[in-house]
């Protein structure tokens, strides 16, 4: 059986939570860079894989392949402790994991590609609403250490991808004191990020 394979841009937050799932689960994988600006993932090969020709993308150990970042993380995150037991409390994780794709990602990650990646202001109402949500995630936080229970879960590792890198489209995570010490204890978990991962 061969290893996991992640074709990711290592820029985007939905790339990063596949990785920040396998890291949390122990899951051994392979790292194929895919540059989405330079066009890798419109190439043949990668369209034969995905074609949608998007990231992340994985293909698993028996050759399957698996597109959509909380899709990717739900299959990987499988009868690991991030995906609670419990099944009202599992109901939640994918109750914050549709939000997180609807309510947040569209309004914090796109200002970040916009800037960084275009080269340009990010749209005032995606910023508007991008800071609606994190002020949503800040009032959540105010009681409690994770998003679901009392331990970490793939709601989690789905809302820190970009949460940690807000800052880049001009957020400031220093007014929501819960989100920014969310962030630093879901990021504890991983002390051996990998470099270059922002």
């Amino acid at each position: 059986m061969t290893t996991l394979a992640i074709y990711g841009d290592r820029r985007s937050g939905n790339c990063h939570k596949v990785v920040m799932t396998c890291r949390l689960t122990g899951r051994p994988y392979e790292w194929v860079e895919t540059d989405i600006m330079n066009g890798e993932s419109r190439t043949a090969a990668f369209l034969a894989l995905n074609p949608a020709g998007q990231v992340p993308t994985v293909r698993l150990e028996n050759g399957g392949a698996l597109a959509q970042s909380n899709a990717i993380i739900l299959h990987l995150g499988e009868n690991t402790p991030l995906v609670p037991g419990d099944a009202f409390a599992r109901a939640k994780m994918y109750e914050w994991l549709f939000w997180e794709q609807y309510s947040h990602e569209p309004y914090v990650a796109t200002p970040r590609f916009q800037k960084l990646l275009l080269g340009r202001m990010p749209d005032p109402w995606r910023m508007d609403r991008g800071e609606a949500a994190l002020d949503h995630m800040n009032s959540h936080l105010r009681d409690r250490d994770f998003f679901v229970g009392d331990r970490p879960s793939l709601a989690d590792v789905a809302l820190v991808a970009y949460t940690r890198l807000a800052g880049d489209a001009g957020f400031d995570l220093g007014t929501r004191p819960s989100v920014q010490e969310w962030t630093k204890r879901v990021m504890g978990l991983l002390p051996d990020w990998p470099e270059g991962f922002a």
